[in-house]
């Protein structure tokens, strides 16, 4: 929200809501608190990477339960993340975070004491609930705080940095805790930082006008008949490992996927208070960016999975060691970050988006050529790094992109709308790239089964080999943007 000393003002149809605490209004202290929030919600993507197999010798998981630990989380969170924007708008920003973060911090710690895949797959999606509700609204916070262009962007820099640096890090994490604390510390790790976070945000998050019969206005049709629709899409393309493509309990997920993502597209076309204005997607730079970015997502969500297992199984690496191999990666995704700040004003969106998608195009192609026989020094290192920097430098100025010129009833729409098309393509993409890997090694092990270590690195891969495809698609979207500079 606006920093200055001026009386709150209460619009018409609002409720007014008491004045801050003070240094409630302090821009530092509301940036650090959005960062640490959304490095924690981001981090709990990949944080669970490294930690899959011990979870799934503990409590007897499949593959297809492998993925479904990660993809629990990024369904309920991307399925949600358009009415959890909608709540910052509508309910306040500070009783959207302070709610997201709430059963967030709940969900971990019942996750932590998971007995079984259920309990566990249960708990991450509620996880992805609350992480739905609280990671529009810190980057609603940014917008509403930082209304002066240069300021804007230093805050949206450190927030996409931040944002980068916790999926990269997440497996460095993850590989400590698992090897030195058991995998449960994957999740309880977000209870003390959750707690301090409620803490720091009663105090410092200063309390914006509400609209009166706010919750009335949130279009829960939609949002069920878009969370059912993606999770039953990506529950099809994840039983196509079990059961093949031509299977009925492939194609009939897909189908009603396909039906309920058409109601939902019919439901904001009548509602009153549609939870994605469709008129929304005639801006050219809003829609393409949100494409970009559910192409780049498919390819790194999918690239820590595939690494991750690949490090392990492949190579023998423990967790923690697994872990630290992650670390050159989430170093150049900041540093790309930092540069993409510094030069977006120069250059603008497009020149970053597509040289970023360019090198990271490059990587990901670099990187399918790894061997069950290789090692980390000849065969990941330097491909991973290329990967990473070109994504972090395509990251910022996509997100700036999507959600620059947006009036302010609508920010936490649209920050719902970037972060939804983050989810939506890393569920995809873990789906279908998880499958074609899993498919690749059973051909290759049916062919040779005396080398299960080739076996696993050609279905990784492959599955790698499709990242590249993935950005490359991005780069082609990307060109569709226009050359001038985005409004900040």
């Amino acid at each position: 929200m606006p920093t200055g000393t001026s009386p709150t003002r209460t619009a018409p149809g609002r409720v007014p809501v008491p004045p801050p605490a003070p240094g409630s209004r302090s821009a530092a202290a509301v940036l650090a608190i959005a960062c640490a929030a959304q490095f924690m919600v981001i981090l709990d993507v990949s944080i669970v990477n490294v930690a899959l197999p011990s979870m799934r010798a503990e409590l007897h998981l499949s593959g297809a339960g492998q993925q479904w630990i990660v993809n629990a989380y990024t369904l309920g969170f991307a399925g949600l993340l358009l009415l959890g924007g909608r709540m910052a708008d509508l309910i306040g920003t500070r009783r959207a975070f302070l709610g997201g973060l709430t059963v967030f911090t709940l969900a971990s710690l019942a996750g932590g004491f998971a007995t079984n895949g259920a309990w566990l797959i249960g708990a991450r999606a509620a996880q992805g609930v609350g992480g739905a509700v609280l990671a529009p609204a810190t980057l609603t916070l940014i917008m509403t705080t930082f209304t002066e262009p240069a300021a804007r962007t230093r805050a949206m820099g450190a927030w996409s940095a931040v944002m980068a640096a916790g999926g990269a890090a997440g497996a460095v994490v993850g590989g400590v805790l698992t090897q030195y604390a058991g995998w449960r510390w994957v999740l309880f790790v977000n209870v003390p930082l959750g707690a301090v976070l409620l803490a720091a945000a009663l105090v410092c998050v200063r309390a914006g006008a509400v609209r009166e019969g706010g919750l009335r206005r949130l279009d829960l049709p939609g949002a069920v008949t878009v969370t059912a629709g993606l999770t039953s899409l990506v529950y099809g393309i994840i039983a196509s490992e079990t059961h093949g493509w031509g299977s009925l309990a492939v194609w009939g997920p897909v189908a009603a996927a396909v039906v309920l993502l058409a109601a939902f597209v019919a439901v904001e076309a009548r509602a009153a208070h549609p939870l994605v204005p469709l008129a929304i997607f005639r801006r050219r730079t809003l829609a393409t960016a949100n494409m970009v970015v559910v192409a780049i997502s498919a390819a790194m969500f999918s690239m820590w999975f595939l690494l991750s297992l690949y490090l392990q199984q492949a190579l023998g690496y423990s967790a923690v060691r697994a872990g630290l191999c992650f670390l050159p990666g989430s170093l150049a995704i900041i540093v790309a970050s930092r540069i993409a700040t510094r030069l977006l004003g120069r250059t603008g969106a497009r020149p970053l988006l597509l040289t970023g998608l360019a090198l990271s195009t490059a990587g990901f192609a670099w990187l399918s050529l790894v061997g069950g026989h290789g090692s980390y020094a000849t065969d990941v290192v330097a491909p991973f790094v290329l990967a990473a920097f070109g994504t972090g430098l395509a990251t910022m100025p996509t997100t700036v992109t999507a959600t620059s010129g947006t009036a302010p009833g609508e920010a936490g729409l649209a920050s719902g709308l970037v972060n939804t098309s983050r989810q939506v393509g890393g569920a995809l993409g873990l789906a279908l790239l998880g499958t074609i890997a899993s498919h690749t090694t059973a051909a290759r092990l049916a062919a040779h089964p005396g080398d299960v270590r080739e076996a696993l690195a050609a279905g990784y891969g492959r599955g790698l080999l499709v990242a590249a495809v993935c950005t490359a698609v991005a780069a082609l979207i990307g060109l569709a943007l226009p050359r001038r500079r985005p409004a900040s």
